[in-house]
């Protein structure tokens, strides 16, 4: 007797949003059907009822409410699940009082979704695990050794098939561009352009000339037509970083293009179809901007059906001296090794600047490198005198210093956790080295240190 396949009913006006949830719970292992409004969903499961239902609130006709209501009359033990742009406290309690069994706010969280499916249906409804499919093959530049950039990349495998808008937020430098070439790279519209634009670089004169193009003779200097970046981008990816700085006035006219996926060149009353996925990125809290009046709220919620929050570097202290390696090699033209007291002083540093800031630190030790050891003199200043510092800091403390901390991680990690390897690199007794990684674990961990690889078990 065949397995019985859970049913999901996904009732959602936007296609990129039915797409994205609608695939995210087809990946769990769920069968999934769609429809594009309250009287479409309430045919569907007058037709075959499903076993859960993720409800939009806006919709066209009748609303989510309404629907959720009707609904109730018809199936009142049918599990509906909420799911809507605008959080607002009276519709979630409305829906609640009206039989949801949750409420979720776009942009949704997959996690969140996912228990809120498990919770609804119940465990025997939850899908096995290891049916999600593995994550695609990375660029060899990427770095993801964190746990940050690995709950990164589980979001990424789900998001980047589907044609939904994503907001990329994060601090300045953390590589918010890095990760908008990888959802291109695995998209369907991976054959196709991707167009980036930074918004706070373009002149708020020509902005939207460069978005959406101009005819000929439009304005004064016009010399000849230009297609803009949303048709150079037609069927593949327009990056739009820096979203915050669009201005105010502009936003609208962006705002038109996503929901009728037509621009009008400036000068021109002819809309013109195109076919282009809207990747956007930010440094700034832009639930803070619309809330001050900077960006408008409708446009803030069309662009964010999937927001991906990209950590700083010192909240993901594993892929520091991976990155530095890729850096060194990159600029060196050749094998550079970081000494360990130079790891030291990268793993104790908060990198404010992040990714693009460690970049530099590297890029300056390899002009000044004049072999093929990366020493702390040869890092800024300010990197540099960590080393002295945290050796004295801890030698006073009566423990392991940092510098030797970093160097048994950092050999360890390179021997892929074989200790015998590494004890043999660092020329000490295997033993010596297991009481070493033994004392590492016990001692209360500096702030900032990283993980021990390696600690978990012997693996050769």
């Amino acid at each position: 007797m065949s397995e019985r396949r859970w049913t999901i009913l996904v009732v959602d006006d936007e296609a990129s949003q039915r797409e994205l949830l609608g695939g995210f719970a087809a990946r769990l292992g769920y069968r999934v059907c769609e429809a594009a409004s309250g009287e479409e969903a309430l045919a569907a499961i007058g037709d075959e009822t499903p076993d859960l239902v993720l409800l939009d609130v806006r919709l066209p006709g009748i609303s989510g409410i309404e629907t959720l209501n009707r609904i109730r009359e018809s199936s009142p033990d049918l599990p509906v699940l909420l799911i809507t742009a605008f959080a607002d406290l009276r519709q979630a309690v409305a829906a609640m009082k009206g039989g949801a069994v949750d409420y979720l706010a776009k942009p949704v969280d997959l996690d969140e979704l996912r228990a809120a499916i498990a919770d609804a249906l119940g465990t025997a409804a939850i899908a096995p695990q290891g049916s999600e499919p593995p994550t695609p093959p990375l660029p060899a530049d990427f770095i993801s050794q964190s746990p940050a950039m690995r709950r990164l990349l589980t979001t990424l495998t789900v998001v980047a098939p589907s044609k939904a808008p994503v907001l990329i937020t994060g601090e300045s430098g953390t590589g918010k561009d890095v990760v908008a070439r990888l959802i291109h790279a695995w998209s369907p519209q991976h054959a196709g352009p991707m167009i980036a634009a930074n918004c706070a670089s373009l002149p708020e004169s020509l902005i939207e000339s460069e978005l959406f193009g101009h005819t000929k003779g439009a304005f004064t200097g016009a010399s000849e037509t230009r297609q803009g970046f949303f048709r150079a981008a037609h069927g593949g990816t327009l990056f739009l970083d820096e979203i915050a700085e669009l201005p105010l006035h502009l936003q609208p006219k962006l705002l038109r293009a996503l929901e009728s996926g037509q621009i009008t060149p400036v000068g021109s009353d002819r809309p013109i179809k195109v076919d282009t996925r809207l990747i956007a990125a930010t440094n700034r809290n832009l639930e803070q901007e619309v809330a001050e009046g900077r960006f408008r709220d409708d446009l803030y919620y069309r662009i964010n059906v999937v927001e991906l929050a990209v950590a700083p570097l010192r909240e993901r202290r594993e892929d520091i001296l991976p990155l530095a390696r890729r850096f060194a090699v990159e600029f060196a033209g050749g094998p550079v090794r970081l000494s360990p007291q130079a790891m030291n002083c990268l793993l104790a540093y908060p990198w404010p600047g992040n990714v693009r800031e460690l970049r530099n630190a590297i890029q300056r030790a390899c002009l000044l490198c004049r072999g093929d050891v990366i020493l702390p003199e040869h890092l800024p200043p300010k990197l540099a005198a960590l080393a002295s510092a945290s050796h004295e800091e801890d030698a006073s403390r009566g423990r392991l210093s940092q510098v030797e901390r970093a160097t048994i991680v950092a050999t360890v990690e390179e021997c892929g956790g074989n200790r015998t390897q590494a004890a043999k690199k660092l020329g000490i007794s295997r033993r010596a080295l297991i009481y070493k990684l033994q004392a590492i674990e016990n001692e209360s961990p500096p702030p900032q240190s990283p993980a021990v690889p390696g600690s978990e078990g012997e693996r050769a």
